[in-house]
């Protein structure tokens, strides 16, 4: 596939990739979750990529991915992977490495 590399080439902090399923309700909550996070949380630090697994099966693959919505962590690492709608908020900031109170006390929100 021409140009895979280039998904990992730039110099965001923080590299997500969303892998959904069409415009289904989790799929569409999970966008709209991780969005909210990255904005609160990781304003212009952070690149997202919502990729179709309809619309882009093959990448899908590349990635293993066994259900969707799936966000995958590619950096800062360690990369992980969460699984679901992205609703439980505490959950998620603690797999991308982001602790709220730690923030506040650095007065870094």
């Amino acid at each position: 596939m021409e140009g895979e590399g280039s998904l990992e080439q730039t110099a965001a902090e923080y590299v997500l990739h969303l892998f959904i399923t069409g415009a289904t309700p989790n799929s569409t909550r999970a966008v709209r979750n991780i969005k909210e996070i990255c904005e609160q949380h990781l304003k212009g630090r952070y690149e997202l990529l919502i990729i179709d697994i309809y619309q882009q099966p093959d990448l899908a693959r590349q990635e293993q991915i066994i259900a969707a919505p799936t966000l995958i962590k590619k950096r800062p690492v360690p990369l992980r992977r969460l699984i679901g709608d992205l609703s439980e908020r505490e959950q998620v900031l603690t797999a991308l490495g982001i602790f709220p109170g730690a923030l506040r006390e650095n007065g870094h929100e």
